[in-house]
């Protein structure tokens, strides 16, 4: 089908609209950060039918506060009974992109686990754990899980010093960054993320990104990304051969580069737009001269 030969003020309307729109980074969801990672569920149930009100009641203050604060931890119940609990949100997510992640865990800790002693659940964005009074205590740098991806940079020039310099980065970046307790950054094709529990000093901070750094060593070896969780911690880290593929700043911060890739997108939309609404009314101005301004002609 050809195009029309005449274009009437509605088509040049609806194309504007379609050509502005269209140049908006809609590729950028809320998905990315609500995935689920991982579960981990303590076998035991709760014995007393009261902790479920509790628990809920935990659940429903950890919500309400995402809404303000990406780290938040606070204790519902007294005695033997008492659940302690807390959130933390990856320090480039806004507030409101924080509590679209913490609201979802609950309905997933009671799908997953169902109504256990202790349990933890780790989205992408955000993670949340619970634990009943007396519930045996780990180590801020015990190891949880890990994500390793089976392509290997074997061969690849550098990479291994590549690697290390930017756990480097991030473990000096949490300790002395402006991010609180988050950094994430490249150097040079290694995108690198580093997240500590909100109630981590910084030393200890830096220290358990080391860890997760060292464990990432052992367990990924020359893997090309991985994601390694600590109790108190975690890492990402992705090697690019070819360069890291999104646009940095001189932060360095995730949240930095996305808004600068909407940025650029709207900007390139709106110059498109502009252009085009420019062809749109010399093309109408034109029409008019031809046929001496009688509207019938355009529709």
């Amino acid at each position: 089908m050809g195009l029309p030969t005449k274009l009437s003020p509605f088509m040049c309307s609806a194309l504007l609209f379609y050509t502005v729109f269209a140049s908006f980074p809609f590729a950028i969801t809320s998905a990315d950060f609500t995935n689920l990672v991982y579960k981990g569920c303590a076998n035991q149930k709760f014995q007393d039918p009261s902790s479920s009100q509790t628990l809920k009641s935990l659940f429903d203050s950890l919500v309400l506060q995402s809404s303000q604060k990406t780290f938040f931890s606070t204790t519902s119940g007294e005695g033997q009974n008492a659940i302690s609990g807390l959130y933390q949100c990856r320090g480039d997510l806004t507030t409101s992109q924080c509590n679209s992640c913490v609201k979802k865990i609950p309905t997933l800790v009671s799908k997953l686990c169902g109504e256990v002693i202790a349990a933890r659940v780790q989205l992408g964005g955000c993670y949340l754990r619970y634990e009943i009074a007396g519930f045996k205590q780990v180590s801020g740098t015990e190891f949880l899980f890990k994500i390793c991806k089976s392509d290997q940079a074997s061969g690849s020039s550098g990479f291994e010093e590549k690697r290390d310099s930017a756990f480097a980065m991030v473990e000096n970046g949490v300790k002395n960054g402006t991010g609180g307790l988050f950094y994430a950054g490249t150097y040079q094709s290694v995108y690198v993320l580093g997240q500590c529990e909100g109630d981590l000093g910084t030393g200890d901070c830096g220290d358990c990104v080391k860890s997760a750094d060292q464990k990432a060593k052992t367990e990924c070896g020359d893997s090309i990304s991985g994601q390694i969780y600590l109790q108190k911690c975690y890492i990402n880290y992705s090697y690019y051969p070819n360069g890291v593929p999104s646009i940095t700043s001189s932060s360095g911060t995730v949240g930095s580069r996305h808004h600068t890739q909407r940025t650029v997108a709207i900007a390139v939309g709106g110059l498109a737009a502009f252009g085009f609404l420019v062809v749109c009314l010399m093309f109408v101005r034109q029409l008019m001269k031809k046929h001496g301004g009688k509207h019938g002609d355009y529709y």
